[in-house]
């Protein structure tokens, strides 16, 4: 074959190859836009350097992710209402030149495993979580929650001090604050986070963010499949928050001995910064750090300020 014509069939077969591969990505984004979704945390994880492996708890399965050396102290990180460990990606890589920072799917959410007709509320799920810490063996330096994911870290460290050195709680449930819309509209039976189409995708963004981030298709796609056949499952832990687990913490501030630290952004719209001022109060030692203009999200909104913040928090005197 001729060079030239040798050149104009490799560039042929470059292009049809090229073409094949976009057709490729778009019948997967029509036909399973989650294996997409899927696919973009792997390849995510996989640059940090962040490691993915499961773990048993008392006979279930939970998905954790791992960074930063095996040998040094270690950060873990629990994810709020709706959230997955993925929310903490950003966060591990930067977290992880200094620390081992761990993420796991709290049980029933995400890739961890869900069991029909288990209790999913805030006080089963701490305990859960205060198991799975002792199953780890050293307690790690710093305990992270945030939101929902918060108030489970606080009654961990209220109901199991010895796992809880040092504390963290960004933007967390488990106290009175001033009421705003998000809160009425949960105790009047609505759900302010639900998915089910492109315009509440935008509207709960819209919450949680100040700044919302525009999702490429077909990320937002997935992201609206997996959250209409999360509905049922998020139904029912916003249940259990309208009820006497709703201020869980409130009381056992007073048994709370770690070091904590409160971060918030000043324009949470989901929940107010007066409940950093409700957990001050009634903590022993703590410390309050408020990010402006971060709304719901600032591990992914105020990186460098959280990881800082984290750091100093994660070497406190305990």
């Amino acid at each position: 074959m001729p060079r030239r014509a040798e050149r104009a069939w490799v560039g042929r077969a470059a292009l049809l190859a090229v073409l094949a591969a976009v057709a490729g990505f778009l019948l997967l984004g029509l036909l399973r836009p989650e294996a997409v979704l899927r696919g973009g945390y792997l390849v995510l994880g996989a640059a940090l350097g962040i490691e993915r492996h499961t773990v048993e708890l008392e006979g279930r399965r939970i998905a954790v992710l791992e960074a930063g050396p095996a040998d040094a102290p270690a950060i873990v990180l629990l994810h709020g209402f709706t959230g997955a460990k993925e929310n903490w990606l950003p966060l591990m890589a930067v977290l992880a030149r200094s620390h081992r920072v761990v993420a796991p799917d709290l049980p029933g959410w995400g890739e961890s495993e869900r069991v029909a007709g288990a209790d999913h509320g805030v006080l089963a799920q701490a305990e859960r979580v205060a198991r799975w810490l002792r199953q780890r063996g050293e307690p790690p330096a710093l305990l992270v929650g945030h939101s929902k994911g918060g108030h489970i870290a606080a009654l961990v460290a209220a109901r199991h001090p010895e796992q809880v050195p040092r504390l963290a709680l960004i933007a967390a449930a488990g106290v009175p604050f001033a009421e705003n819309a998000f809160a009425r509209e949960v105790l009047a039976g609505g759900h302010p986070f639900a998915v089910d189409d492109r315009a509440s995708l935008r509207h709960y963004l819209g919450l949680v963010f100040t700044d919302p981030p525009v999702l490429p298709w077909p990320l937002g796609r997935a992201l609206i499949r997996q959250r209409i056949a999360d509905a049922a499952f998020e139904h029912e832990v916003l249940a259990t928050l309208r009820g006497p687990e709703r201020f869980a913490v409130q009381p056992l501030l007073p048994d709370i001995t770690a070091p904590t630290l409160l971060l918030w952004c000043d324009d949470d719209r989901v929940i107010d910064p007066s409940a950093a001022d409700q957990f001050a109060a009634g903590l022993p030692r703590e410390r309050v750090l408020r990010l402006p203009g971060c709304g719901h999200m600032p591990m992914l909104a105020a990186l460098p300020a959280t990881a800082a913040a984290l750091r100093e928090a994660a070497a406190a005197s305990p």
